[in-house]
This record gives C-alpha cells, sequence and structure tokens, in this order.
C-alpha cells in the first residue's frame, strides 16, 4: 500500500529484473548500423507460458529499439507541425530489424509477492533492454575516437545522429573532420 499524503509504503508491488548485451556493426561513412546479435535474460518470476513470455520480451526489445533508433519525431521550424506523420517519414522497427542471433532467456524464479501464479510482468519492463542497442551503438562511436572521447550520441540514434556523434569523435580526437 502507498500512502501519497505520507509518501509512506510500498510504490511497486514487485520489481522485473533483466540483462542484455547487444552486438552491432557501425558504418563510420553513413551512420547506418546494424543489430548483429543481442543476448537476454527476463526475470519472469514464475512464466505462465514460456512461449508467451518470450515473444513478448522480443517484442517489447524490438519496440524499444525502435524508440532508441529510428522514430524521430520532427516538427516545422516555424509553424510547429509534425512533419513525421506517415509511414514514409516516421521510422518503425521491421522484422529485417530482428538480429540473426536472437537469444531470450527467462529468469524464473517464484515472484514473492502473492501475483498470478507468482508471475511477473512480461510485456512493458524488457522494453529497457533495449538500451543495450543504443549503448553498443554508442560505444561504437566511442571507438572511432580510440575511446578516448564520450560520444555526443541522442536518442533516437538515427543515422544522421550517429554520423554527427562520429564527426565530432573525429574532431575532438584530432582526427578527420567528417567522412
Amino acid at each position: 500500500h502507498w500512502d501519497r499524503e505520507r509518501i509512506q509504503g510500498r510504490p511497486f508491488y514487485y520489481f522485473a529484473y533483466g540483462a542484455a548485451v547487444s552486438e552491432v556493426v557501425v558504418d563510420t561513412l553513413s551512420g547506418e548500423w546494424k543489430l548483429l546479435r543481442a543476448d537476454l535474460l527476463h526475470d519472469v518470476g514464475r512464466s505462465l507460458n514460456p512461449a508467451v513470455d518470450i515473444g513478448q520480451i522480443e517484442g517489447a526489445f524490438i519496440q524499444g529499439m525502435g524508440w532508441l533508433t529510428l522514430e524521430e519525431l520532427v516538427w516545422h521550424p516555424t509553424t510547429g507541425q509534425l512533419m513525421t506523420h506517415a509511414p514514409s517519414t516516421y521510422k518503425i522497427p521491421t522484422a529485417n530489424d530482428c538480429p540473426p542471433v536472437f537469444n531470450v532467456s527467462l529468469y524464473e524464479g517464484d515472484n514473492v509477492e502473492d501475483s498470478i501464479h507468482r508471475s511477473k510482468a512480461v510485456g512493458e519492463p524488457p522494453l529497457l533492454l533495449s538500451f543495450s542497442v543504443f549503448f553498443a551503438i554508442r560505444d561504437a562511436v566511442s571507438a572511432v575516437g580510440g575511446h578516448r572521447i564520450d560520444p555526443p550520441l541522442r536518442a533516437p540514434a538515427t543515422p544522421e545522429a550517429i554520423l554527427d556523434a562520429i564527426m565530432a569523435v573525429q574532431a575532438a580526437a584530432g582526427g578527420d573532420d567528417g567522412p
């Protein structure tokens, strides 16, 4: 029970944990990237249906990957009108964005709380595992400067944002000003 007035109690019934590692390749001339491999582990409590849980985890991961790398809102600078309002301008992940190696493991252990059959959420929490993709891209950009420069990479890490970060790292490292 959470008491907002006294700011006491338990605001969350339980926590779901996870871990992820992603491997990417980045084209330093174009900013394009590809996810080669993702290994995920998600705390599901006691799984109600492992096949469904794995599908939910995969879906949340790919959705999060899109949010962090593709789904850019662009507004007109003077009118404020949304410019990325259609499938032709607002990019979302497709089946081609799934990695060729995609391993999902369920960490099973009874939820200590009295949840439905001691299960835990598998639909939303794994979205955060996709930060492993963003940080893998960021690490690849950092490699351009010998891992001596903190890349100024913003989300979504679109090819343009990646290329901007690559050029900033190259300039700060005293290298090339760009491709």
